[in-house]
């Protein structure tokens, strides 16, 4: 299979298959604390999409040319989480310059990005897998994010105006319609098969 063919279906697998909410259950804390409102939601999803993909373009080079070599392994998460926090820190300035109603919305889950287990789930799994693959991951799960957090405030937004049962009303619905999304998206699980990059 030509190396372009799989790069896009490993794109697509990480975006909808094994999506980072709804299968691997990263970065949940965010996908259900700022999706109460679409504009924070896709705020916070294009920050999230931002800081994986340079998180992911910066930490795979340093592990595999700088810590690899110096027998530094064990140093892989403080070093990930540090150039995930700068990044994390570049996004919050351009946000609150830009746009300070949108930093106002989205709080403090925006410096918590820092230790979305999404950002630095792509790095780590990244670890022991050629550059192509790291960045399908980094690519594909950011738009997953992306994709579950606007569909999932869609939904949220239009379940305010509901009649729903009392006992439901708010979180409650909220969960049970999480739930039934990675009811539904882990039926497409096993669609793409990613041998090519030796994924089981």
């Amino acid at each position: 299979m030509p190396f372009i063919v799989s790069f896009l279906l490993a794109i697509i697998s990480f975006t909808v298959i094994d999506n980072v909410i709804l299968n691997r259950y990263f970065g949940i804390c965010s996908f259900v604390g700022v999706s109460n409102k679409v504009k924070s939601a896709v705020g916070m999803g294009l920050a999230v999409t931002f800081v994986t993909i340079m998180a992911a373009l910066v930490c795979w080079p340093i592990y595999n040319f700088i810590l690899v070599p110096a027998d530094m392994k064990y140093m892989e998460t403080i070093v990930f989480i540090l150039v995930i926090a700068s990044l994390v820190q570049m996004v919050g300035f351009f946000i609150k310059k830009k746009s300070p109603s949108l930093y106002k919305s989205l709080g403090i889950y925006l410096p918590l990005i820092t230790t979305n287990c999404a950002v630095l789930g792509v790095c780590s799994g990244n670890v022991g897998y050629d550059f192509g693959y790291a960045m399908a991951n980094a690519i594909g799960t950011s738009l997953g994010f992306l994709l579950i957090i606007f569909v999932y405030a869609c939904i949220r937004v239009r379940l305010e105006g509901a009649n729903v049962p009392k006992a439901f009303k708010g979180v409650p619905i909220a969960l049970i319609v999480a739930g039934l999304m990675a009811f539904i998206f882990a039926s497409l699980n096993g669609m793409i098969d990613l041998g090519a990059w030796g994924v089981q």
